[in-house]
């Protein structure tokens, strides 16, 4: 379960719920919404999106809070504040693309999402009435720029105005036209087509104000055009030039206009655009967003305006592009809440003694997190670097005099690397690895480089950084030219070929729940292998997990207090999930949910194995799970023990067509290796001779290669080899049945055999893909596992 988000999604701004007795914002991390209650330093996440959360709004009175997301299958929920329940969910509200902007209505009655589609469409929806298809909708031309937001005006829920960059849409759903564009900003005055930046109605009169990028205010006069019944009238414009700053940001609040800048000044206004006060002080960057609270402050300000003149505002929550800021009016004081990095979260490290976990950035910030306390225990900016790796070291004791290892480089070659090796130093650190190719060493209490100087050892930026378990040497991974390798530099020792089309995507050490050392991978075929850590022999192939996409990363967590078992944790493109082990194929020993929509960059385990920390690729989140082991074995146990698992697999069950069709299959194989023809006495006997497996397996559509075969054939013979001593020669049915599940394509045969036409096809005059004979058969020859001229004979005469 999601226990922590750290970090933000730095486009979004963060919305002011509560700011009385506690203070309580929302802003939205990868598809998260967050309800931070920064008082009493706690979290309520908002979960139910499968895609990133791309815009979110509030209520009036911050009662109810929306969320709405871009990609297939998009939704948009509103959400109860109070208990945090999800209320509706609007099912493919603009199914293309998703939702790119949406507002609520003063009354909360009503719900405007505005679509991401290339023909962008508007929507309204009176959303408490469950209502399948919107109240009232019209599509809007390309010419009018992408809209990026839209908002009912606060005094008539009939009215809503959109802007784009370069366009102001007004909407009045009351007239049967529906969307009128106000006129082009370069139709009006000579500035640039990409000025506009906010727009927003007049507290009071029939006006919609646009902010640009000169620091002017445009002023649109719709009042003409909303008593028209006919012969609408032209929009008038007034330019109102304010400050010299761009405005980033506009805001109405209590018939106050307010502006922030790119300067991070933060203006107010009165309703006829008279100066009232500013906040100037606050040595804040572009402002982004302005979130006024519900709640009034205590009492009237004094003495805040130019002229001396007593006003009462509200407190607010600032959004600039670096940090999320509340600001008390009366004291005139700030709190920083949050801060922000627009950069990708590279890498994340759990300290392997205490509660703590480091969070490296790619704009060179490295961040050292107390887990339970929630709270930062020292941070550092590494100016002009960017941070790729970070590791912390597993023993923290003494270490010899360095020396370079050539052995624990013999299974690198897999992804082109070297690994050079470092010696070590004393006590715990923390190895933090960086673009530009350097390494340093850093205590993590202090974040201090012990020592001063860093090593750099590589021209192009490091991949990987790794201790030893004795922390006697750490290890950096780094791109290499193997082919410009010489005697005097190191060389790679041994490279295995391990997969004939799948791609390794990931490679640990598999634990010793057998008594044997085994290397496990993971592949793009959604298969997990099994390789002898010495001879390098595939012993068993898995099913691995099929959500959606295939493993990617996988941890194997320390042994459970309280089960005594181990478990896998894994990251697919999206997803987090856990295995039971040892591995079988039951699917119901996994499990999984999303972690990051946008993608996964990297996972870590804590010291005691009760968490799981998540970094997204491209989202400018840490994730923290709880696990909980309980729910996990309670799901398998419901799976079915022994074969009832694999037997759901199996189109149509154990009392399915399928499996009748494999029992015949294998009992006609029990009889083939006897002779068909034979007329002696029958031997009774419940298996079938490994022969005669890879026959089966054709007969029931599955077409292993030769290397495949051999795969299968070994993981047979040694499958009691540890135990016994002696190799098995021979499988029951319900053996092959796992050995068929664990080994068929996930995607299907015919999946393949398209892919494959469509790579050696060629089209005929009727555009088909074809592939005549004798191209066939001399590819057969010549290339992968080539055939003989006796094997091409057999072959063809089925051609």
């Amino acid at each position: 379960s999601l226990e922590w988000v750290f970090g933000m999604n730095p486009v979004l701004p963060a919305i002011s719920l509560q700011d009385q007795d506690q203070l309580v914002i929302l802003y939205a991390g990868a598809h998260v919404g967050v309800i931070y209650n920064h008082t009493l330093n706690s979290q309520y996440m908002l979960q139910g999106h499968c895609h990133s959360i791309s815009c979110m709004c509030v209520s009036a009175d911050r009662r109810w809070i929306a969320t709405a997301d871009q990609g297939p299958e998009s939704v948009v929920m509103v959400w109860d504040s109070f208990s945090g329940i999800p209320a509706q969910t609007l099912f493919n509200c603009h199914p293309k693309k998703g939702v790119a902007a949406i507002a609520l209505s003063s009354d909360t009655q009503l719900l405007v999402t505005l679509g991401a589609e290339e023909i962008q469409r508007v929507c309204i929806w009176k959303w408490m009435d469950e209502a399948e298809s919107p109240l009232w909708c019209t599509e809007l031309k390309a010419k009018h720029g992408f809209q990026g937001n839209i908002s009912f005006n606060p005094n008539d829920n009939r009215q809503l105005l959109s802007c784009s960059e370069s366009h102001v849409l007004f909407y009045n759903t009351v007239t049967p036209r529906g969307c009128d564009k106000a006129p082009d900003i370069t139709e009006i005055v000579n500035l640039p087509a990409e000025a506009l930046h906010m727009t927003v109605f007049h507290c009071k009169e029939p006006l919609i104000i646009t902010a640009t990028s000169a620091g002017s205010l445009m002023l649109w006069d719709v009042g003409g055009y909303i008593t028209a019944t006919k012969n609408f009238p032209k929009v008038k414009c007034k330019i109102l030039p304010l400050q010299n700053a761009p405005i980033t940001c506009l805001a109405t609040t209590d018939n106050y206009i307010v502006t922030g800048d790119t300067e991070g000044h933060i203006i107010f206004y009165d309703e006829g655009f008279k100066l009232l006060f500013r906040y100037m002080e606050f040595s804040l960057d572009t402002i982004i967003s302005i979130s006024f609270s519900k709640e009034f402050t205590e009492g009237p300000l004094d003495n805040y305006s130019l002229q001396g003149e007593r006003h009462i505002i509200r407190n607010f929550v600032v959004s600039t592009v670096s940090s999320i800021v509340h600001v008390k009016t009366r004291e005139k004081l700030t709190q920083t809440l949050l801060q922000k990095d627009c950069e990708p979260l590279r890498t994340v490290s759990c300290n392997p003694k205490e509660s703590t976990v480091a969070i490296g950035k790619g704009s060179g910030l490295l961040q050292v997190w107390d887990y339970s306390s929630k709270t930062i225990v020292c941070s550092r900016l590494f100016e002009n670097e960017k941070i790729r790796c970070i590791a912390f070291d597993p023993q923290g004791e003494p270490s010899l005099a360095g020396c370079l290892c050539l052995h624990d480089l013999q299974l690198v070659d897999l992804c082109k690397e070297l690994c050079v090796v470092l010696s070590f130093l004393t006590a715990l650190y923390l190895a933090v690895g960086f673009e530009s190719g350097t390494v340093h060493l850093v205590n993590p209490q202090t974040l201090q480089s012990c020592p001063e100087d860093s090593f750099h050892y590589s021209k192009v930026r490091i991949h990987l950084l790794a201790f030893s378990l004795d922390s006697n040497y750490f290890a950096t991974a780094v791109e290499y030219d193997l082919q410009k390798s010489t005697v005097d530099n190191l060389l790679i020792l041994s490279s295995v070929r391990i997969e004939q089309t799948a791609v390794p995507l990931c490679m640990v050490w598999y634990p010793p729940v057998t008594g044997e050392d085994f290397l496990l991978t993971a592949s793009d075929h959604y298969k997990m292998k099994l390789y002898d850590s010495t001879s390098m022999m595939c012993r068993k192939t898995i099913l691995g997990p099929t959500y959606g996409s295939p493993v990617e990363k996988v941890l194997v967590l320390p042994m459970s207090a309280d089960t005594g078992k181990r478990y896998l944790a894994y990251v697919t493109k999206d997803k987090l999930g856990l295995q039971i082990l040892p591995l079988d194929g039951n699917p119901y020993k996994s499990n999984a949910l999303i972690c990051h929509a946008d993608g996964v960059s990297t996972l870590t385990h804590s010291y005691d194995s009760c968490f799981v920390f998540t970094a997204g690729s491209s989202d400018c989140t840490v994730l923290s799970w709880r696990i909980n082991l309980d729910v996990l074995e309670a799901a398998a146990a419901l799976g079915g023990n022994d074969m009832v698992p694999f037997y759901t697999m199996l189109e149509g069950g154990r009392d399915g067509h399928f499996y009748k069709e494999m029992e015949e299959f294998f009992f006609y194989c029990q009889i083939y290796s006897q002779g068909i023809d034979t007329m002696e006495r029958r031997q009774i006997s419940a298996k079938i001779p490994l022969t005669e497996v890879a026959s089966l397996m054709r007969a029931l559509g599955y077409f292993p290669t030769n290397h495949e075969i051999k795969d299968i054939e070994n993981e047979v013979k040694f499958s009691e080899f540890a135990e016994t001593g002696t190799y098995v020669t021979s499988i029951n049915i319900e053996e092959f049945i796992k050995l068929y599940i664990n080994h068929r394509p996930v995607l299907g045969i015919c999946e393949e055999f398209i892919q494959a036409f469509n790579v050696l096809g060629d089209c005929d005059g009727a555009g088909q893909l074809v592939l005549q004979k004798e191209e066939l058969l001399k590819m057969l020859k010549e290339r992968g596992e080539a055939m003989t001229r006796e094997e091409m004979w057999q072959a063809s005469q089925h051609c």
